[in-house]
């Protein structure tokens, strides 16, 4: 299984970006996808996650109404819509696959079997 995310970069504070995460080597539709980010010197923050169909989003109290997270399951891929970036959202945001999670466990990162190596999202004031 491989998972790859791309699509950071340098944006300005009200800024956006498009992050997408290429899925291989499993059978993508019966997996939740789940984003995370990781700043430095702090823990992997739970971002959001979207169920089999595309149609469940949730997300963490820090990024409702900011992002957004689909799926597109005849690609294979996960997007994440990050929109009014802010400096605190600067990290390096990461894709994840299960598909055995209970939507009890979304928000935490060893529920999750698969990672992808991460995509650098930094934010200037």
């Amino acid at each position: 299984v491989q998972l790859q995310a791309s699509g950071g970069g340098l944006v300005q504070t009200g800024g956006s970006l498009r992050l997408s995460c290429a899925a291989s080597g499993l059978t993508f539709s019966r997996y939740v996808m789940g984003w995370f980010r990781q700043a430095p010197g702090k823990e992997r923050e739970f971002v959001g996650t979207v169920s089999r169909s595309g149609i469940s989003t949730n997300y963490g109290d820090s990024v409702k109404g900011r992002f957004t997270i689909s799926r597109d399951n005849t690609k294979n891929t996960v997007y994440l819509q990050v929109n009014s970036l802010k400096p605190d959202d600067t990290a390096v945001y990461y894709c994840a696959a299960d598909n055995v999670i209970s939507a009890s466990d979304y928000d935490k990162p060893l529920q999750y079997a698969y990672w992808g190596q991460g995509t650098q999202v930094t934010v200037s004031s």
